[in-house]
């Protein structure tokens, strides 16, 4: 399937509770692109019922993380089905390359399926005391599990804005889960970031700012 040499491909990468999601989204929604969460796709894939299926929910269950030739094997399942895709307009990869191995094996996916020339990866830069801050105080709608970020208007919410649920603390925003996820960062997605830094190919974004400016400022890095 031909794609225009204009498809868009960004990669989004970023500590936890700096936003990736909600600018992947923005950034979808923005350019007509496909958003390709690692979240959602693994927890798509616990549904198949094969060994792997039922293995990511006990590992995601227990708040590890997938190993990484499960992440790049999905991932190149999830390009093969975007290249056969004649809608396709580009997409973001969000949380695919948390380690070095997955940054080097998804730039050689994205090689082999001919968009590496189309990608820019965006860092969304947030201090460790702003991601704890973020993530201990952010909640989650009971009902539709809708996000909501403990930033501006939001820290207003009483109850969510979509449909009105209850909103609760998510259960890996425990204090012990959050303190793992940062050194998970610090040891591991570092490396990963430096890898692309080493190529010139990081574009650092004030992931501090609200989420328009953080957006507007995406925006104006990426033209």
């Amino acid at each position: 399937m031909k794609h225009s040499k204009k498809s868009k491909v960004f990669i989004i990468v970023g500590p936890p509770g700096s936003g990736k999601g909600t600018q992947a989204k923005l950034l979808c929604k923005k350019f007509n692109l496909e958003y390709v969460g690692s979240g959602d796709t693994l927890r798509a894939r616990q549904k198949t019922g094969d060994f792997t299926g039922k293995k990511l929910i006990k590992v995601m269950g227990r708040g590890e993380l997938a190993p990484s030739f499960v992440i790049v094997k999905i991932l190149g399942d999830k390009l093969e089905e975007l290249k056969e895709s004649s809608k396709n307009e580009g997409f973001v990869l969000d949380g695919w390359t948390r380690i070095i191995y997955e940054a080097v094996l998804a730039d050689e996916a994205l090689t082999w399926y001919e968009w590496k020339k189309n990608v820019k990866v965006l860092f969304l830069k947030i201090s460790r005391k702003e991601s704890y801050n973020r993530l201990t105080k952010r909640r989650q709608c009971k009902k539709c599990g809708r996000l909501i970020p403990w930033l501006g208007e939001f820290k207003k919410i009483k109850e969510c804005d979509k449909c009105g649920g209850e909103l609760i603390t998510r259960p890996d925003d425990k204090i012990e889960s959050i303190k793992m996820r940062l050194e998970e960062f610090k040891n591991q997605t570092i490396p990963a970031l430096n890898y692309y830094k080493k190529q010139r190919r990081l574009i650092e974004i004030n992931g501090e700012q609200s989420i328009e400016d953080v957006f507007k400022e995406i925006l104006r890095k990426i033209r």
